[in-house]
């Protein structure tokens, strides 16, 4: 059931006004998981072909051969690719694999810190944001 908004001539419901806000925030979030993995891919594929692209510690605990990683962030970025733009279509299932995949790529990032400090904190924030802009209520439950 929606709730009136607003004054005299005002014919605003709560109801329609929550539903497009979440839809909108939905495809912010479809639209930063393309770029993400598209981001990723790039980032994948540059440790892959040359190593002496990045630059890391070497007594960080996670340490891990970057070639491997560069595999980690082409496939992982591959599947953000396809489910970012599966939320574009509305599917259930993209939602869930899109909170899945955005805790994921929250982990890869963290791991991936001395590679990439900056861009590892963005993307975890952005992450972050995905995964709350996916489980916000929808329909008549956030009404």
């Amino acid at each position: 059931m929606a709730t009136h908004v607003g004054g005299a001539g005002h014919g605003r419901t709560r109801g329609a006004d929550t539903g497009a806000w979440v839809t909108g925030w939905t495809t912010t979030a479809a639209v930063l998981m393309v770029f993400g993995g598209i981001m990723a891919l790039l980032q994948g594929i540059a440790a892959i072909a040359k190593d002496d692209v990045f630059v890391a510690t070497d007594d960080f605990v996670y340490k891990f051969n970057l070639t491997g990683w560069g595999w980690v962030h082409l496939v992982l970025g591959a599947v953000v690719v396809v489910a970012g733009a599966a939320l574009f279509t509305g599917a259930t299932w993209a939602r869930v694999a899109g909170v899945v995949l955005a805790g994921l790529s929250m982990v890869a990032n963290f791991v991936w810190l001395p590679y990439a400090p900056l861009w590892s904190i963005a993307l975890i924030a952005v992450n972050g944001f995905i995964i709350w802009a996916l489980c916000a209520p929808r329909g008549r439950a956030a009404a």
